[in-house]
């Protein structure tokens, strides 16, 4: 993954961790959306993503703080301003992790 990659550097790329870590939950709860064959909006909020695929009989059980965490990486790490730490980086990657294998295994991966 790139957000392991990016924590786990020499000199640590922290904001690109969380941001890529981020990408990652949206992109595998985007991936669960698909296969029901269900729109959604554009949206980088993990909650809303997550709210729709219990909607739709996937019940992930990823809580909603969590999920929360981890979606204002989506914004805020592009902007100048408080940067996350190396533990928000670790926080991410954990999250990110759990979507990640999650959906592999809800796709038999």
């Amino acid at each position: 993954m790139v957000a392991k990659s990016a924590l786990r550097r020499k000199k640590s790329l922290v904001t690109t961790s969380c941001f890529h870590s981020q990408q990652c939950g949206e992109k595998y709860l985007k991936s669960l959306l698909i296969y029901k064959g269900l729109e959604f909006p554009k949206t980088h909020d993990l909650i809303i993503l997550d709210r729709l695929c219990n909607q739709a009989g996937i019940l992930t059980g990823f809580s909603k703080e969590d999920l929360g965490r981890l979606s204002a990486y989506a914004v805020h790490t592009r902007y100048p301003g408080a940067q996350p730490a190396p533990e928000d980086g670790e926080e991410a990657l954990e999250i990110s992790g759990m979507i990640r294998k999650f959906s592999r295994s809800f796709f038999g991966l």
